[in-house]
């Protein structure tokens, strides 16, 4: 959905070569002929997200564009996705909280049903240095057996590769953290 960047992206290709054979779904919303929404989500084990967890589906990405606000179409994706994933006992994703984009933010996820397990008080090292935000681990279980997912504090510190738009984004140029636990 977003323009091919100038350089080759080999991260993103490399995930999704591992992910699709492991269960990886991307899903488009469409409402009047144009794409207004998407979710994108995997089993734990092959997460762009160092979450873990059995059973446990990971969503990495949701989206709804503002001019498509008002139809629950957020509420409609995860819907979906968890009604498609029958066999999973609970969904895992992240969420920002005092962060400078307005992706992920934990209100968001909240209103979607899912709830905060853990959180981390980091700081970006190259952006908005300084400005402390939040990121939680955050946790919706559908089976009465569903044990919560935990995350690798460590890996989160990285950053992200999977997603090119992500806020964790990480450049395959950058080595070590992104991100410095506060």
């Amino acid at each position: 959905m977003a323009p091919i960047p100038f350089k080759p992206y080999g991260k993103r290709q490399e995930y999704l070569e591992k992910a699709i054979r492991k269960g990886f779904h991307k899903k488009l919303l469409i409402f009047d002929g144009n794409i207004v929404g998407q979710i994108e989500y995997a089993p734990a084990e092959v997460s762009g997200y160092p979450i873990i967890g059995e059973g446990v589906i990971v969503m990495n990405c949701i989206w709804v564009l503002r001019k498509a606000k008002g139809h629950n179409f957020g509420r409609l994706l995860v819907e979906d996705m968890v009604n498609s994933e029958m066999n999973a006992t609970g969904f895992a994703t992240i969420a920002l909280e005092n962060h400078w984009s307005p992706w992920f933010e934990k209100w968001q996820m909240e209103k979607l049903g899912f709830k905060s397990l853990d959180e981390i008080q980091v700081t970006h090292r190259a952006k908005h240095e300084g400005q402390a935000f939040s990121i939680y681990l955050m946790w919706m279980p559908v089976k009465e057996e569903a044990k919560p997912p935990f995350w690798d504090k460590q890996k989160v510190l990285e950053g992200v590769t999977f997603c090119l738009a992500h806020p964790l984004y990480r450049p395959q140029t950058c080595k070590g953290n992104i991100l410095e636990a506060k």
